[in-house]
């Protein structure tokens, strides 16, 4: 699969931007776990053209984790113009335009998933986001606003005639949020449409490595960018790659082994921020690995593990974890 010129290999995972998930530390570990390409967090347009430092802070990018994709979200095309421009100094590989965040506060306002409410100036601020900028730019967005408007096989062909280079497809409408299933048919008739000529890359419930194999064979698409199933388990990228490659499942990685993953994960956080911040940024994520499910009794030490503020506090409770794994 190529996104302009960038070969990104047969078969290729993506790592789904995700705010306060997709920073740099995590996107550098899920590199060294096999993922092909990684996303930035939403970058807001607004705030970047009056140069909050937060949001400019979510340009720093590193050689290390290319190919690297910056995605911005905005609801006008002056706006999204400029903020495109800023990105490219940045030197992304990819610039991608968020048109599927569901939250209240993007969408509510018009702008990620509200722009399937508005496609007229989705197809605006696409056309005009792509001839302000040379870096290849895409798209992800959602099936449609709800299930009355499952609209995407026809904007697909639009968003394509505006000259994006590839085009990643959430398998449910912004109604849904993140509830219920993914449903993947719709994505396959967009890549099926003889029309259609750029990749198209399919996201949502990608959670094992067997799902990942049947969408690539099921309904073609030529990527399939996981999300969620990364929170606590960066690995999975390891897991499916290797599916992927010899079509037997990864030897089973130990627990202590997983566990040593995580707790890079807080000491990267932490290097990347401070203690305090880092363990903020991080806890949530580790509490919902899936290395702790059924556990018996586990909800006082997920509790604990939700409030730790310290690395020690939190290295603590994953050595107490690992005792009653081993």
């Amino acid at each position: 699969m190529k996104i302009g010129d960038i070969d990104l290999g047969n078969m290729p995972l993506l790592l789904a931007p995700m705010e306060d998930v997709t920073d740099p530390a995590f996107r550098l570990m899920c590199k060294r776990f096999g993922v092909d390409m990684v996303y930035t967090e939403f970058v807001s347009a607004d705030a970047l053209i009056r140069s909050v430092s937060k949001t400019e802070q979510k340009l720093n990018i590193s050689d290390d984790e290319r190919p690297v994709a910056i995605q911005i979200y905005g609801r006008d095309v002056a706006t999204m113009v400029e903020a495109a421009k800023i990105v490219e100094q940045a030197h992304p590989d990819v610039l991608d335009i968020n048109f599927g965040c569901p939250v209240k506060r993007v969408a509510g306002k018009g702008a990620g998933a509200g722009m399937l409410q508005n496609i007229p100036l989705m197809l605006e601020i696409t056309r005009a986001v792509v001839d302000a900028v040379k870096v290849p730019v895409t798209v992800k967005t959602r099936l449609g606003w709800d299930a009355n408007s499952k609209i995407i096989v026809e904007l697909a062909e639009q968003l394509q005639d505006c000259g994006i280079r590839a085009l990643t497809i959430h398998g449910r409408t912004r109604a849904q949020m993140y509830t219920g299933e993914a449903d993947w048919t719709l994505i396959g008739q967009v890549k099926q449409n003889p029309r259609m000529h750029i990749p198209i890359i399919g996201n949502g419930d990608v959670t094992t490595p067997e799902r990942a194999k049947e969408c690539f064979e099921r309904y073609g698409v030529d990527g399939v960018m996981i999300g969620r199933a990364s929170f606590g388990r960066p690995w999975i990228f390891k897991e499916v790659k290797h599916y992927l490659t010899t079509g037997e499942p990864l030897p089973p990685l130990s627990a202590a082994w997983r566990l040593d993953v995580l707790r890079q994960q807080v000491s990267d956080s932490i290097n990347l921020l401070d203690e305090r911040r880092g363990i903020l940024h991080v806890r949530r994520h580790l509490a919902a690995s899936p290395l702790f499910k059924g556990i018996p009794n586990f909800r006082d030490t997920r509790i604990a593990m939700l409030r730790a503020e310290t690395r020690d506090e939190l290295f603590r409770i994953l050595t107490e974890i690992e005792e009653r794994l081993l």
